[in-house]
């Protein structure tokens, strides 16, 4: 296969992009977790901290929620929905007893059982229940930002997101200077920028001075009363994504090779985690597609945004209530419409990293079909690459052979058989559904040509008809190519073969025997 293709991608707008995605996972307003960044950021300096303890401050602020959806499937349970549940938390200080009972009496009341009998099961296993919850949530985030390359800092702060100053926080009750500094300033940081949208800055200053010594350290209490006010005035004037670029720190600058891979199996898995039905999708997606993206001969470059797609096709999955994944009976219109909605939250997620835009674009087409039956655009063939085609047949085997909460798994038979009829009824690509079951092991085929010189199946093609006196032109008409296409794959023949002229070109198709089918 030869070396893969190195891209750089910016270490910092991929995990500016994810934290949108926490966001997403947490209900709250897209950019929470830019501003938080940039907040702790600026406080960090505010308090005389080195470089060091800046950018801890700044990567905690992205990452702090990087473990929200670790237990969505037990919160949907007991809450109904999981992401409200998140958003309405932020709001109040739990250590306040009427606060706290407001807070279930209000969330108890979406869940499937009655709502006095889900108040009082809440109340009676909150502490055990909040326990768990945030165990869990800290040991699946400090997991991810070990795999994500970020230091020591921020990997033992995500322990302390909840715990608070008095120690009446969870998951350890840790408390005072037993909790990282990074971590203090986090407290204030995510806390005013959740504030500041109710009630602006009366309401930031409100909750400093009320909750100093109690849940936040008094001393960058203080600090933050005086600084954050005028911050997040001067935050609402600029957009936050410009904002949080120019804050994020020097290192580390860039992703490429296995570190994107990693970064990018971390989005995918974040989001499969949403549900305990899709625990594992998307790393399986991804080798699927990128199986059949080989068969099929695409270009090295092309197979690796298509594995990469894979990867991260499904995070926009984390916009929709796990109550909804896992709901055994049919969906309402409204329900199915939030679902439809999945790949356009993804999409305007990985939109915003520029440099993952080609990943963007195939991932974001995951759920398309030929015949424009599919979502959220409801595009058709002229506007679905082979790349997206093998993505869709890929993401549609596996989902089919993994078990739902409407459905068991089919067997892969079964899965093929379905497919055949989507192929059928012209709503996926039969090439791409062929290559897909030949990458699975469910359909024997032979493995796809190894052709001299590294040259692609379409540039075999190119070859053939150069050898036999074609122009450009000609060959354009015949592959149904541009002409300025035809030269960049003439072009790639030719340095590919080592040759400069036609005639060679010929010979050494004829040597290679390429001239045939």
């Amino acid at each position: 296969m030869g070396v893969r293709p190195t891209v750089a991608v910016s270490a910092g707008e991929v995990l500016a992009a994810l934290s949108l995605a926490t966001d997403l996972g947490t209900d709250q307003p897209l950019e929470h977790g830019l501003r938080t960044a940039v907040l702790c950021s600026l406080l960090a300096t505010a308090a005389g901290g080195d470089e060091a303890l800046r950018a801890d401050a700044y990567h905690l602020g992205l990452v702090h929620s990087i473990g929200c959806t670790s237990d969505s499937h037990e919160a949907a349970a007991a809450y109904g929905d999981d992401r409200p549940l998140r958003s309405d938390f932020a709001t109040i200080d739990s250590a306040r007893s009427n606060e706290l009972m407001a807070f279930l009496w209000r969330r108890t009341a979406e869940s499937t059982a009655p709502h006095v009998v889900a108040f009082a099961g809440a109340v009676l296993g909150g502490a055990r229940r909040a326990r768990a919850g945030f165990t869990a949530h800290c040991e699946v985030g400090r997991r991810f930002v070990e795999r994500l390359g970020l230091p020591d800092g921020v990997r033992d702060a995500l322990w302390h997101v909840f715990e608070r100053w008095d120690g009446k926080g969870l998951p350890r009750g840790s408390a005072g200077a037993e909790i990282p500094r990074v971590a203090r300033l986090l407290h204030l940081a995510r806390d005013a920028d959740v504030l500041w949208r109710l009630g602006g800055a009366e309401r930031v200053r409100a909750a400093l001075v009320a909750r100093s010594g109690s849940a936040y350290d008094p001393e960058l209490a203080d600090l933050a009363r005086s600084e954050l006010p005028r911050a997040l005035e001067a935050l609402d004037e600029q957009p936050a994504w410009e904002a949080a670029m120019q804050a994020r720190p020097a290192q580390p600058a860039a992703l490429a090779g296995d570190a994107l891979d990693e970064a990018c199996r971390v989005i995918g898995e974040f989001a499969d985690l949403k549900s305990v039905f899709t625990l594992g999708h998307s790393p399986a997606v991804a080798e699927l597609a990128e199986a059949a993206a080989w068969r099929l001969g695409l270009a090295e470059a092309d197979v690796v945004v298509v594995r990469r797609a894979g990867l991260v096709h499904d995070v926009g999955r984390v916009a929709v209530s796990t109550g909804i994944w896992e709901k055994a009976a049919p969906l309402s219109s409204g329900e199915w419409e939030r679902v439809r909605l999945h790949p356009y939250f993804g999409e305007r997620v990985l939109a915003r990293c520029a440099a993952l835009a080609s990943v963007s674009a195939i991932a974001a087409r995951h759920h398309e079909r030929l015949d424009g039956s599919g979502y959220h655009r409801g595009a058709t063939v002229g506007d679905l690459p082979l790349g997206a085609r093998v993505l869709a047949a890929a993401d549609a085997c596996q989902a089919m052979t993994e078990p739902r909460a409407h459905r068991p798994a089919l067997t892969p038979q079964a899965a093929a058989g379905e497919l055949d009829r989507e192929v059928a009824a012209g709503r996926l690509d039969g090439d791409a559904v062929t290559a897909v079951l030949q990458a699975a092991g469910v359909r024997a085929g032979a493995a796809p040509r190894a052709f001299p010189a590294g040259l692609t199946a379409r540039e075999v093609e190119v070859l053939r008809l150069v050898a036999r006196g074609h122009s450009n032109k000609a060959i354009a008409t015949a592959l149904g190519l541009s002409p300025k296409t035809v030269g960049h794959h003439v072009a790639h023949v030719y340095a590919k073969a080592g040759v400069s002229t036609r005639a060679a070109a010929a010979l050494f198709a004829v040597e290679h025997g390429l001239l045939g089918p």
